[in-house]
């Protein structure tokens, strides 16, 4: 299989309908299976065969939804906080931390090998996360000092058998200008993908359109394509129906279930699931807005029934 199977989106032009993504794994570990995770690091589960088992069950269910139904899916691994700064607060040094990362990618390989058809390719992606907190950026991380910071976990991806990266919830363009330039560098392909606020702004106050023209104006339009996640549509398809040549690159949405603010959603002591069907008809509604959408899948509070609605408002847009 050709590393980083010839630049994506998503495999093939000939595809019309979006690949669809696992749900939510942090809402689902906390809030369904009653999982601790110290600062959602995920990752620190592959340290114990039983953690290993919780996450391989998890991937694999949405896997074999994809197989049964003949569709492509996007896998992330569950690497958002396996990055230096939130490594040492989980006691997890350099080298252990590659390991992590790597370990990671051989989860998803081994699923891939079984579960992935023509019918149902599966592309595994890298996923890197913001140096600070994902929704609230206190203090804003420079370009450069972003390429620094990020470069280790990205050159790691790098050398594995991952198809791409993708860089979720960042709050600000500076940073993720820092993690493209460090993919460049190593010549992966990465997909930023930025969290929104109910107002359509990222946390930063930044437009959308602004912290893309940032990075691709920095880049020659490096990455394949730009996503929005860990937002409802209400939030953000009022940002996508102003239309535009930036906001054209964004080709992917992973979508919460509540239509709450981050604010709301961090003092929540209970999962919002808001409604399933409901949220796939918003979603269809963005695959309108967004012509050549290429993953259309679930964030915080998604589960099976999120994205199998996704999944059927999205698909026949060809």
């Amino acid at each position: 299989m050709p590393k980083y199977r010839d630049a994506l989106p998503q495999l093939s032009t000939n595809r019309t309908n979006p690949f669809i993504t696992d749900g939510g794994m942090g809402t689902t570990f906390i809030y369904r299976l009653g999982l601790s995770l110290p600062h959602f690091a995920a990752f620190t589960l592959l340290e114990t065969a039983e953690g290993e088992g919780v996450l391989w069950d998890f991937f694999a269910s949405y896997a074999q939804l994809a197989r049964d139904r003949g569709i492509g899916i996007l896998l992330d691994t569950p690497t958002w906080r396996a990055s230096a700064d939130w490594g040492e607060k989980l006691g997890y040094d350099a080298p252990a931390l590659e390991r992590a990362n790597l370990r990671a990618v051989d989860q998803l390989l081994r699923l891939r090998a079984e579960y992935e058809t023509a019918e149902a390719p599966l592309v595994i992606s890298g996923c890197i996360g913001p140096r600070g907190d994902g929704y609230n950026p206190e203090r804003p991380v420079g370009t450069a000092e972003a390429r620094a910071y990020h470069a280790a976990q990205i050159e790691t991806f790098a050398r594995s058998e991952t198809d791409m990266i993708s860089a979720m919830t960042l709050t600000h363009g500076a940073e993720a200008l820092g993690m493209v330039q460090a993919a460049v560098a190593v010549g992966i392909p990465i997909v930023p993908s930025f969290t929104l606020e109910t107002n359509g702004h990222l946390p930063s106050g930044e437009t959308l359109g602004d912290a893309i023209a940032l990075v691709d104006d920095a880049t020659g339009g490096a990455p394949p394509y730009y996503q929005i996640n860990c937002a409802h549509p209400v939030h953000f398809r009022a940002v996508l129906e102003t239309g535009g040549p930036r906001i054209a690159r964004v080709r992917a949405v992973r979508v919460n279930a509540s239509d709450k603010s981050h604010a709301e959603l961090d003092n929540a002591i209970t999962l919002d699931e808001g409604d399933p069907e409901d949220l796939g008809r918003q979603v269809g509604a963005l695959s309108v807005l967004v012509p050549n959408l290429v993953v259309a899948g679930g964030c915080c509070g998604t589960d099976h029934r999120h994205i199998v609605a996704i999944h059927g408002a999205s698909i026949g847009r060809g």
